[in-house]
């Protein structure tokens, strides 16, 4: 097949390699003009490990995944550890290891698997229409291009979404904005082999290792959306949040160079929905299912839907719309649950209800490890790459 896809992030790249490995003619289209992603890092669970292994990429993202041995909750405002535990049983019960990794690195990692000569930036895409067995998409220069099948991998505000459900779609403030980037590890933040959050007052400070010496930080601040942001207010903002609270959190903020690694983002999700195709046009990742970042998930179940996906077309033999629906068939109930799980976490972690939040933290400091353990398992357990009786 000729296969476009619209959008160069995880989801765009990596659905462009496993359907290059099947023989497909592929070509990637994203209105970006150089390789900036939006967000600092990313949490690959072992979902999403799996895929870039089966991807056959799984010694290069090793290689780029910090050593997230324990994790931990400690007191936000008088440093005190609530509790740590390892993460080996994650691992154990999985069969492959989380590997926190930051965005830009994957991304460079992906798109240069996929080939410069197959990615095309700069073009950003206006309309598309299906005629003969073919779809058309159009670009803003003017240029337009055909393939036998359109995949939509075009982010939260997608124009490939508004084409298959034939309307725009409203999003959903998730009632917090994100404060993330990258700072060089300091066991005075967080054991450098750890994943560190400290929490009070409905907000968050989370570190996680990642490669070259460097922890992943965000921060997460409870307040309405359309607040005021200009880049040279910096940590300013942050500072004013968690004024107060422990030396970890105040050295990791004099850490933060806001020149080079400081992104704010509010965060959005969007409420799920189980039309993912049109005709031989397909969504794919955040366009399909837009979610807050509360258990990790987003960047895994977009490569899920890229296993998925190659493994339809690579299987099934009776034409494009009969694979799609396939993949849909096979993808919306999984990811609209994975939506709605960060929903939830989000209002029990950012004290939208206090009492809620107030339990939540005294169960840390009465927590072993196990329930949290199940918690994250419990997101992988029905994952497409989880192969049935090995994963208990």
């Amino acid at each position: 097949m000729r296969v476009i896809i619209i959008g160069a992030g995880i989801g765009g790249t990596s659905a462009a390699i496993a359907l290059a490995r099947l023989g497909h003619d592929v070509h990637v289209y994203d209105q970006i003009r150089e390789n900036r992603p939006v967000g600092a890092a990313l949490s690959l669970w072992p979902n999403g490990v799996k895929v870039l292994n089966w991807l056959g990429l799984g010694d290069e993202v090793a290689a780029l995944g910090g050593r997230m041995d324990y994790m931990a909750y400690v007191d936000g405002l008088d440093g005190d550890e609530m509790c740590r535990f390892s993460l080996d049983p994650v691992t154990q019960q999985t069969g492959q290891r989380a590997y926190p990794v930051a965005r830009a690195d994957l991304q460079a990692l992906l798109m240069d698997t996929v080939g410069a000569d197959r990615i095309h930036l700069g073009m950003r895409m206006t309309g598309i229409s299906e005629a003969d067995d073919e779809v058309t998409v159009a670009f803003e220069d003017g240029s337009s291009a055909q393939a036998d099948l359109v995949i939509g991998a075009d982010g939260a505000r997608s124009l490939t979404r508004e084409y298959v459900l034939g309307t725009p779609t409203e999003r959903r403030y998730s009632g917090y904005t994100n404060f993330n980037g990258l700072v060089p590890a300091d066991p005075r933040i967080s054991p450098i082999d750890q994943w560190t959050t400290y929490v009070g007052e409905g907000k968050r400070v989370s570190v996680m290792p990642v490669a070259g010496d460097r922890f992943y930080f965000f921060f997460d601040v409870p307040q309405p959306s359309g607040i005021p942001y200009d880049r040279s207010e910096g940590v300013a903002p942050l500072r004013e949040a968690f004024a107060g609270w422990s030396e970890g959190v105040q050295v990791l903020l004099d850490a933060i160079d806001p020149t080079a690694s400081l992104n704010r983002v509010e965060i959005w999700d969007i409420d799920p929905f189980h039309t993912w195709t049109r005709g031989r046009v397909v969504l794919l990742g955040d366009s399909a299912h837009n979610t807050a970042p509360d258990i990790g998930q987003g960047a895994c179940s977009a490569l899920e839907d890229s296993f998925v996906l190659g493994l339809v077309f690579a299987t099934t033999t009776l034409g494009v719309a009969d694979a799609l629906r396939r993949y849909e068939a096979a993808r919306t109930a999984r990811a609209g649950d994975l939506v709605l799980r960060a929903r939830k976490r989000a209002a029990e972690t950012h004290g939208f209800d206090p009492e809620t939040t107030a339990a939540w933290y005294a169960g840390l400091r009465q927590e072993t490890g196990e329930n949290v353990i199940r918690g994250i398992v419990g997101n992988i357990v029905d994952s497409p790459v989880t192969i049935g009786g090995l994963l208990s």
